[in-house]
């Protein structure tokens, strides 16, 4: 990589993380508007980007996309258009550092941690879609930057603001929900991979004028351009992407993690994989995650379901007549069981007549809150906090992380909560971090 980041040089020094430890996000006037740059503006990118501008609390100063001028930017080209327009973040950076209050980071898995982790080295407030990371050690990184810098962090899991939790903390508070020791959790809608033959990377494809590959890529290991890794379809491959637990147990399970305070599993098997391939994630997939006993709570156990056949049982409880849905949970408790969704989507207790007899003893929702966009923006201006702040998202993200592993090599992994480690399986464990970023990018984990 030709460019040199001259900051990153500068937080070499002795004195940098003195420095830059005491220097929090800037805190703004009651009246005055956050300005935001937008990190990947197509697709989900570029929703995030329109999302939070229509709040009325942004200005967007800065548009920044790896294919800006392609066909997938076009729409927040045209809607911002007098915006300074980048295809390396670290070039927007060294340029308008100055005139950026918070970014939002819509863009493929394995690069969020490098913009997220420089855009909070500067004192930048970051709104970063979900999972937070690709790896387990970038994760951790990103959790001690949002302490260190003192910045505003949300992930992107939209649901986090919604009726859902605010119901299941009631519940849970109210002791409707109390001793669930098994959840099973599901995503059974058909993914781009699936029925791919897949051998290795594709090679030989001509990539558009427009595409900056390198920053593409990235820190993660290189591969030519394809249409099979950009632009959506880098979801797909373990090198870039964290399948489907990744891009659906954060909106699923993140109630079931926060509020029943699971913190990390002790153990993660494979249980099921059906066409495992070396390449890109199975065609299904059963992983079974087991959380010790906690603060009063007994342990319990989450299964995970993915694949168009590959569904969660049947509880005995849902009526036949019911359908069970593509995507969401069951929960099982010692007195009740519970049917979610994902998102916002609110619980309820199965089959419906035990709903209807309990109506009485269940909490009334009375509170609201602001949605999570202006969560976000509010958290800039210092007056809210982050509900997905990344001390909430990460060890979130981190579950899903170490399902992914197990995903990869199949069999059992043993995890040491303390060492946060896995003790018995020499590979997985250096999964944990990952391959060794790519030359010229490994300056993202020192700050």
């Amino acid at each position: 990589m030709s460019y040199s980041f001259s900051r990153r040089r500068f937080l070499q020094g002795a004195v940098a993380g003195t420095l830059y430890s005491i220097m929090p996000g800037k805190v703004l006037g009651a009246n005055e508007k956050v300005n935001l740059a937008c990190i990947g503006v197509g697709a989900q990118g570029g929703g995030i980007a329109g999302w939070l501008h229509n709040t009325g609390l942004a200005n967007v100063v800065a548009l920044c996309d790896v294919d800006m001028g392609g066909e997938h930017t076009q729409q927040l080209e045209n809607k911002f258009a007098g915006a300074p327009k980048f295809k390396d973040f670290r070039k927007m950076f060294d340029k308008m550092s100055n005139q950026i209050d918070a970014v939002t980071v819509g863009v493929p898995d394995h690069s969020h941690f490098p913009i997220a982790m420089l855009a909070m080295s500067l004192g930048k407030h970051v709104y970063v879609e979900k999972p937070l990371a690709h790896t387990f050690e970038e994760v951790e990184l990103m959790m001690a930057a949002e302490k260190k810098y003192k910045v505003a962090a949300q992930m992107g899991n939209q649901g986090h603001s919604g009726n859902n939790p605010l119901q299941f903390k009631a519940w849970v508070d109210a002791g409707i929900i109390k001793n669930v020791r098994h959840v099973d959790a599901f995503m059974n809608s058909r993914r781009r991979w699936h029925e791919w033959d897949i051998r290795g990377y594709p090679t030989g494809e001509k990539m558009p004028d427009t595409m900056d590959w390198d920053t593409w890529i990235g820190t993660a290991p290189y591969h030519e351009y394809s249409g099979k890794l950009a632009p959506g379809n880098w979801r797909s491959w373990y090198d870039y992407g964290n399948g489907a637990f990744g891009d659906w147990g954060p909106h699923t399970l993140d109630t079931v993690h926060r509020f029943l305070q699971l913190g990390l599993p002790e153990e993660i098997e494979a249980v099921k994989l059906i066409g495992p391939n070396k390449f890109i994630f199975p065609q299904g997939s059963t992983i079974s995650f087991k959380f010790p006993a906690r603060n009063n709570m007994p342990a319990m156990d989450i299964t995970w379901y993915d694949g168009v056949k590959n569904l969660a049982p049947r509880p005995k409880e849902l009526e036949q007549d019911r359908k069970m849905d593509q995507c969401g949970k069951i929960i099982y408790s010692d007195d009740l069981v519970f049917k979610g969704g994902t998102h916002d989507s609110t619980l309820r207790i199965i089959p419906e007549d035990k709903m209807k007899e309990m109506s009485d003893k269940l909490p009334k929702i009375t509170e609201k809150h602001s949605d999570h966009a202006t969560n976000f923006l509010l958290a800039c201006k210092g007056e809210e906090k982050t509900r997905s702040s990344f001390d909430v998202s990460g060890p979130l993200t981190q579950v899903f992380l170490l399902g992914v592993i197990a995903q990869r090599l199949g069999g059992k992994l043993i995890f040491d909560r303390k060492t946060r480690q896995i003790t018995n399986n020499k590979i997985a464990n250096q999964l944990l971090t990952g391959p060794e970023p790519r030359k010229g990018w490994e300056e993202f984990y020192k700050l």
